[in-house]
């Protein structure tokens, strides 16, 4: 009798779990049926492209007036350009991580670039496992998520909390420094560094080609997929090493020779310039092209812009704009930008709105209908300026730039006003011995016009808002080691 009953039993059991599973089964399958009816309906494949140093006339529908970047130019032509586009950084990794995050990245704690050099105090910084970035959000929607190029959140010899594939990218082909050799793959700390994945992978070819080749081999490998895909594609170019193709190596494991720009003719310059941006221009165009080839234009968006403004290599930048990679006036951080998405976007239309590299993450997740993180995020979704040609309701921008060397300047726009705050011979890392300067960018875009003093009440309000946001963004910020000032000062 005994024996029965637990065959009974047993079978209950059996019964039961078969039938848990059953359910489970029909749950995923329900859920999977979802995605692809929000598919089917439209949910839409996703591609950023971030340039490097490339200023806002780095391109000639942004009024480059060196050579013409005629790829580049018919993403406009059938798109739409954002003329007043920011990045929310002035260098590579801060830009990266409010990329990424869709949070000022001062949040995060990376305000300065990841230093190569392991005694500099923000050697030692990266994204931590804290942060929840698009990639993320994208993968708990069903997406494919892949990262070609470069990632500059970190380097993996301090920490392998730092790799791309612990943030979301299910896909990693690239490097993890601020920049490589373009020919040798040597990294700014004079180490190897091209991965497929977690895997050192010793591979020749130009580092440009290489990242066109594999965006185009991802687009093709997902196009068919059952999951729509977002593809993040961090070009190198057109950052130093300065080589173009056939150039010899100029970073090995030892040596570094610099390319010298104050030593050649501004003829060559321009030459080293064009050689660098317009491989960048045939990657937009294989790409575009592949989009239209597999027939998944009509449901791909496809942005486009740069880290920050021009460094001193080249004369990307607009001459009209003040300031250059690494400054906090306009030159440092406006860059040219443009979306594109045949039958969604008009072609050829233009939007003057002041936008920043902190709404690409909420205009993705709004697209995708993934989920938001649990912190609220910085920048805001641009779809009824991309798709409705509408305006935003008007908010603050905010930038706070740390160099190198422990210098610091910051900036608040408001409407057509901009107050800049530099400091002159302070202790590194400190925000001593403020000066302030304001402009009225609509009169007087070039920021030539100081009217702080004039405008001393505005002035006085607009520093304290500034403060504000600042100690807001530390209140809560991630720690990170290392960093200029030791803890309690």
């Amino acid at each position: 009798m005994i024996h029965r009953e637990q065959m009974i039993h047993r079978a209950q059991m059996i019964h039961r779990d078969m039938s848990r599973l059953l359910i489970r089964f029909v749950l995923l399958l329900l859920a999977g049926v979802a995605f692809s009816s929000a598919d089917a309906a439209g949910r839409p494949n996703l591609i950023v492209v971030m340039v490097d140093d490339m200023g806002y006339a780095g391109v000639s529908c942004f009024g480059n007036p060196y050579f013409k970047t005629p790829e580049i130019d018919r993403l406009a032509a059938e798109g739409m350009r954002l003329t007043d586009f920011h990045s929310s950084g002035t260098v590579c990794s801060p830009t990266r991580a409010g990329l990424l995050t869709g949070r000022y990245q001062q949040r995060a704690g990376i305000e300065a670039v990841i230093h190569p050099v392991s005694d500099h105090p923000e050697h030692r910084k990266g994204l931590r496992r804290a942060e929840t970035t698009f990639g993320e959000s994208l993968q708990a929607a069903g997406y494919v998520t892949g990262l070609i190029g470069k990632w500059h959140q970190g380097y993996t010899e301090v920490s392998d909390e730092f790799h791309p594939q612990n943030h979301g990218f299910d896909e990693f082909v690239g490097y993890h420094s601020g920049n490589i050799d373009f020919v040798s793959h040597v990294g700014d700390h004079h180490r190897h560094d091209w991965w497929h994945g977690r895997r050192e992978t010793p591979e020749e070819g130009y580092s440009t080609h290489l990242i066109n080749r594999y965006s185009v081999e991802f687009v093709r490998r997902h196009a068919k997929s059952d999951k729509p895909f977002c593809l993040y594609v961090a070009h190198e170019a057109i950052h130093n090493p300065v080589q173009v193709p056939g150039d010899p190596v100029r970073r090995t494991l030892d040596n570094w020779d610099r390319w010298k720009w104050q030593e050649v003719s501004t003829e060559e310059r321009i030459e080293k310039y064009r050689g660098m941006t317009l491989p960048i221009d045939e990657g937009i165009g294989e790409l575009r092209r592949t989009l239209v080839e597999l027939g998944i234009a009509e449901n791909t968006l496809v942005l486009f812009f740069s880290d920050n403004g021009p460094a001193a290599d080249f004369p990307s930048g607009d001459d009209s704009l003040r300031g250059r990679k690494g400054s906090v006036y306009e030159g440092g951080h406006k860059v040219p930008a443009i979306a594109w998405w045949p039958g969604r976007i008009k072609s050829g239309s233009v939007s003057n709105e002041p936008l920043i590299s902190l709404d690409v993450m909420p205009t993705l997740l709004k697209l995708s209908e993934a989920p938001s993180p649990k912190l609220p995020l910085d920048g805001v979704d641009l779809s009824p300026v991309l798709f409705e040609q509408k305006s935003l309701p008007t908010r603050p921008l905010y930038w706070a730039s740390l160099s190198n060397n422990g210098g610091r300047n910051e900036a608040l726009r408001e409407g057509e006003w901009k107050l800049v705050v530099n400091h002159p011979k302070a202790r590194p890392g400190s925000f001593e011995n403020e000066a302030l300067e304001l402009y009225h960018l609509s009169a007087d875009p070039s920021e030539q016009t100081n009217l702080a003093a004039r405008h001393s009440g505005r002035t006085a309000a607009m520093l304290t808002q500034l403060k504000t946001w600042y100690a807001n963004t530390q209140a809560t910020a991630t720690p990170q080691p290392g960093g200029w000032l030791e803890p309690d000062r």
